[in-house]
């Protein structure tokens, strides 16, 4: 069974910095795209940035040069690194990959922005 499982949500100051990291059960070679979505508290599901089998990134605008994304093909593994957080990043995070079978969702991580 295919599990993405995110880790290194938390709490941080405002102006800090945290990555979050998606394992992925099996190989990430059978994800063609992988990427990151969030959602802040009553608020609507939102794309953050994706990242192709090829390395390739986009990001949503309001992420503003502020975010990367990576991915560790030997740790199966892919990275949100997120700088200059303010409060409005306050959301769970999702990592989400795409496999010729699907979409497939981790379970989310609580990133709390405190100002």
């Amino acid at each position: 069974q295919v599990r993405l499982v995110e880790s290194g949500g938390g709490l941080v100051q405002a102006g800090g910095s945290l990555r979050l990291s998606c394992a992925v059960s099996g190989s990430i070679f059978s994800f063609y795209r992988m990427g990151w979505y969030c959602q802040p508290p009553g608020k609507q599901l939102d794309l953050v940035a994706v990242i192709t089998g090829g390395g390739i990134t986009n990001y949503a605008d309001s992420v503003n040069g502020r975010f990367t994304t990576s991915r560790d093909n030997a740790k199966n593994t892919v990275y949100l690194q997120r700088n200059s957080l303010n409060a409005e990043d306050t959301a769970v995070y999702y990592c989400v990959g795409d496999r010729n079978t699907g979409r497939y969702w981790g379970q989310g991580t609580q990133v709390t922005v405190s100002s």
